[in-house]
């Protein structure tokens, strides 16, 4: 495995509390995604550790596995408002992959500097040892914090 942990920054131009309503609402993943993977989410928005929704996945747009439709469940596994939220994703595959993917929030003088992160390092060693880790690209968080700072941005807007 090349890196266990991908991670990339970027300053936003929002406070933390509109930043981080996005990665608690189900909902929000898909609009800030930027694999093409999340197709819906359904379940209520997370308020702590352990809340749980679904997320309604086609990994085709990835053109690498064939899996069609399938269901995931992202469990919350860090939860501190306004400053980091991190969640594993639960899927059919067995055992658990275990990855982790989260947000860390800091402000800063022009706004909020979002850390944006894939963390590999905690899969199980049989996914380890097949070497697909990891699945996204560098480009991935980075693109995702694209479309976070234009969705908080366009928000702030229309307010």
């Amino acid at each position: 495995m090349a890196s266990e942990r991908i991670e990339v920054q970027r300053t936003i131009a929002a406070d933390p509390a509109a930043i981080f309503r996005l990665p608690c609402d189900p909902k929000g993943h898909v609009v800030i995604d930027s694999s093409g993977m999340l197709m819906d989410a359904s379940g209520k928005a997370v308020t702590g550790i352990g809340d749980s929704f679904a997320l309604h996945m086609d990994r085709e747009s990835l053109n690498d596995y064939p899996m069609g439709d399938y269901d995931v469940t992202v469990t919350i596994t860090t939860f501190a408002r306004d400053r980091e939220i991190a969640w594993t994703v639960l899927g059919e595959v067995r055992p658990p992959l275990g990855h982790v993917y989260g947000h860390a929030l800091a402000p800063v003088n022009d706004g909020t500097l979002v850390t944006s992160y894939h963390d590999w390092s905690s899969i199980d060693p049989v996914w380890k040892e097949a070497g697909i880790f990891p699945v996204l690209s560098e480009g991935a968080p980075r693109a995702t914090l694209g479309i976070l700072a234009r969705t908080v941005t366009q928000d702030d807007t229309a307010d």
